[in-house]
């Protein structure tokens, strides 16, 4: 029957081994990968993709109605502005 020391000492056998062969493996894919790389003549944006801008996650709204005086625009939703509040909205859509 193993004893609490003699596992501990193969469970840190076994984690040196675990290192020594992903040290191993990582490096042959890097070299791999490397190879590629030189012969297809890639570049970061091909491996990886190019950057995208960063969206707000909101679509745009066309604006419904505008202020003949200012040319002020307001979509419809939310508070209504100063210009178009308690007035028909009729008169001031586009």
């Amino acid at each position: 029957m193993s004893t609490y020391q003699i596992l501990l000492q193969q469970k840190a056998e076994l984690e040196a081994q675990i290192a020594e062969v992903h040290k191993r493996e990582k490096s042959a894919a890097v070299t791999q990968a490397r190879e590629l790389v030189a012969q297809f003549g890639l570049n970061a944006d091909d491996v990886f993709g190019g950057k995208k801008e960063a969206t707000s996650g909101r679509a745009t709204v066309a604006p419904k109605y505008r202020d003949p005086a200012t040319g002020a625009t307001w979509t419809g939703r939310g508070k209504p502005p100063k210009w178009i509040n308690g007035q028909d909205r009729a008169a001031f859509a586009i």
